[in-house]
């Protein structure tokens, strides 16, 4: 009897769980991210508003977010705390994110600034090219080495920079329906 309670007690206590909905981010029909419910989402809507939220659910083809309002405080000792002041539940259709990732901030640009870089190490690495072919005497292997360092951060900074996913033809975005009920 002492072996039976055990069994039972286990057999008993099984979980049932309800399967979340989500979001499958894909790259030319390769899934590239997963979107559950309980993670941040920033996106831009096909409206233009960017967004920036939590995200509390997804039923039904539908992001249900809730975006936080914060704000920093001085306090007494000359410190600054974070404090929430207020927060927005917003509802989506996933089909009207437009695309996935940062809003492209002003000013300090790494894409363009390695684009700069990587255009102004190619012309001086050609230049240098051309200095060795037509007058070998000036040619300078140290100029034409940091021609090529200054192409190769700028491709490294251009590629570092981050880009939003925009979803069309190379990515799109595909709502997965884990419910049991079935629709007509």
């Amino acid at each position: 009897m002492k072996l039976l309670l055990p069994l039972f007690i286990l057999l008993h206590s099984s979980g049932f769980s309800q399967n979340a909905d989500f979001l499958l981010v894909k790259k030319k029909g390769r899934t590239i991210q997963t979107i559950f419910a309980g993670r941040d989402i920033a996106f831009t809507t096909t409206s233009g508003a960017y967004i920036n939220a939590h995200i509390n659910g997804i039923k039904n083809d539908t992001l249900y977010l809730q975006e936080y309002l914060v704000q920093r405080l001085l306090t007494t000792l000359g410190t600054w705390i974070i404090d929430t002041i207020g927060s927005y539940h917003y509802r989506f259709n996933y089909r009207q994110v437009a695309a996935m990732g940062k809003k492209e901030k002003k000013g300090f640009n790494l894409n363009a600034t390695g684009a700069s870089l990587l255009g102004g190490g190619v012309l001086l690495t050609l230049a240098s090219g051309v200095v060795y072919l037509a007058d070998r005497k000036n040619f300078s292997p140290a100029l034409l080495g940091a021609a090529a360092g200054l192409g190769a951060v700028g491709y490294l900074l251009n590629k570092s920079g981050t880009k939003p996913i925009i979803f069309g033809k190379k990515y799109t975005l595909q709502y997965i329906n884990m419910s049991n009920t079935k629709t007509d």
